[in-house]
């Protein structure tokens, strides 16, 4: 009854904008408020796309889900796989690989899913299956028991079809050409930026000839309507001013800037706008990449993700979010704060809605009692606008451009930036492993940063992903103690969190992941 009546109210709201909405009161406005009417109606226009969005995928509790068996043919990224990369998808028991590509393809075509915890989804669709066809003209996959709202009159969204092959291209390349292959060690420093990089080149993302203009946004999945509108606000300068998007490629403020991004750049007949998404296998299924994303990317872990970010992008605006939003934070500003990235321009831009003000003062406050004022100066902080922002970022992609030119590095992956290994090195958030962090000041500040970023990459693998979640079933809450000067901020700062609703998608109840220890 509960999702019937949230069904019917959704449904009222939809019918209610589109009255308003359509009304024609030609004659009945003031020349002057013309153009504030037409700016309204066009905002009430966009609610009721999402609202009838919202509607037509919501998986609520109780309902339920509708699939579909189909077999669909590669669109645009993968024809051909040899007989050795099929028989690796097929065998279910080598290394886990049949396993990752199914949960990874799962969470593609539940693009749209208002659930953001993957022990769920994988529950709800437990009965999914994805098989490789091999044909003399190529391969095609067979979907059993698939979420039907990947489909159209019984026919996959293109989107979503692009985005299904290249999940398999990024997990077999990886495999095959980064995991297995003995040219890469993957404990080495240089060898992992080089398997970064050739990943990205390998799904096409890098763009050679362009000038630095790929604008990467964080921010949260779960954040306020108000919160969302502003990221779409933002993308949407960015857009008229030529600029690219690039996020996590999934809802809430991964998904806005993209989808003002699309206006800006139609209006400015921008045909080849990139809206690229980068995602893991282990975040994936929680936030599930939107169907707005023209180039997705599989990264094999969160280390490499984040890398791919920083190396890829020339600037980065942070929006309004929760802990993988401060995870983000944290690993830029400790890359940067490293003493080889002095000098290096990296424009940084905190902004949200007014109403957001205070969630970035937190943030900033976090900064300086544990980081100090040299991370302070790494990062401005621009409250309620949007244009602001975008002006800001396009000054600094001149800025970039500059001083890659003198230092003769590539304008389309950023070569000269040094990662420490910290930052690089895969981190498994088991519960010995976050009892075990160095949260204390008596190290190099980079280093510090790369601690308190892996404590909160903990806190978001017990919040939404698989293996984090059944941990924390089996063995209670992580432990994070440490120097009172770092914890103490550090609670403080999760207690905000918290109390303002950003650790799960709103109506949820959070159930802490996490003790501070004292």
């Amino acid at each position: 009854m509960e999702a019937l009546w949230i069904r019917e109210s959704m449904t009222s709201q939809i019918m209610g904008l589109a009255e308003l909405g359509a009304m024609n009161l030609e004659g009945t406005i003031e020349p002057d408020c013309v153009e504030e009417f037409m700016k309204e109606k066009a905002q009430l226009q966009d609610e009721i796309e999402d609202l009838q969005t919202d509607l037509s995928i919501s998986n609520l509790k109780g309902v339920v889900m509708k699939t579909i068996d189909a077999q669909v043919a590669p669109e645009g990224s993968l024809e051909i796989l040899s007989k050795f990369e099929v028989n690796q998808l097929l065998d279910t028991s080598r290394g886990g690989l049949y396993d990752i590509y199914r949960r990874c393809s799962l969470a593609v075509l539940n693009c749209g899913s208002d659930i953001d915890d993957s022990k769920v989804v994988f529950e709800r669709f437990r009965d999914f299956e994805i098989h490789i066809v091999q044909q003399e003209r190529g391969i095609s996959l067979a979907l059993k028991n698939a979420p039907a709202g990947a489909f159209v009159d019984g026919e996959m969204i293109k989107g979503i079809q692009e985005h299904l092959f290249a999940v398999l291209r990024d997990v077999v390349y990886t495999r095959n050409e980064i995991v297995d292959n003995s040219n890469f060690d993957l404990s080495c420093s240089a060898d992992i930026t080089d398997a970064v990089f050739h990943i990205l080149r390998n799904a096409g993302t890098l763009a050679l000839h362009d000038n630095p203009n790929l604008i990467v946004c964080w921010g949260g999945h779960s954040i306020k309507r108000e919160e969302y509108d502003y990221t779409k606000e933002v993308g949407y300068e960015l857009g008229l001013r030529g600029l690219d998007v690039c996020t996590g490629c999934g809802p809430g403020a991964m998904k806005g800037p993209m989808k003002g991004a699309t206006i800006g750049h139609s209006k400015q007949r921008i045909r080849a706008g990139r809206y690229i998404g980068i995602s893991e296998p282990g975040i994936i299924a929680a936030e599930s990449p939107n169907p707005i994303v023209n180039d997705l990317v599989i990264l094999p872990d969160i280390e490499k993700r984040l890398e791919a970010f920083v190396r890829v992008g020339h600037g980065i605006v942070v929006f309004p979010g929760g802990v993988g939003t401060a995870e983000e934070i944290l690993h830029l500003l400790g890359i940067l704060l490293h003493p080889d990235n002095a000098g290096q321009p990296f424009p940084l831009i905190f902004t949200g809605p007014q109403h957001s003000e205070d969630y970035f003062r937190r943030i900033d406050a976090f900064i300086e009692a544990t980081l100090g004022r040299q991370a302070q100066q790494l990062y401005s902080i621009i409250i309620d606008d949007p244009a602001h922002v975008a002006r800001e970022l396009k000054q600094g992609m001149a800025t970039v451009r500059r001083f890659r030119k003198a230092c003769n590095d590539a304008y389309y992956f950023n070569w000269s930036l040094t990662v420490d290994p910290l930052f690089q090195t895969p981190f498994a958030p088991t519960h010995e492993a976050i009892s075990r962090l160095e949260l204390h000041d008596d190290q190099p500040v980079h280093h510090l940063a790369a601690q308190m970023r892996r404590a909160f990459s903990g806190i978001v693998a017990g919040n939404v992903k698989e293996e984090g979640i059944q941990a924390i079933e089996r063995h209670g809450p992580f432990e994070l103690k440490g120097q009172a000067g770092i914890i103490k901020p550090l609670d403080a700062l999760l207690a905000s969190f918290v109390a303002q609703q950003r650790m799960k998608l709103p109506g949820r109840r959070y159930e802490p992941c996490y003790r501070i220890v004292t």
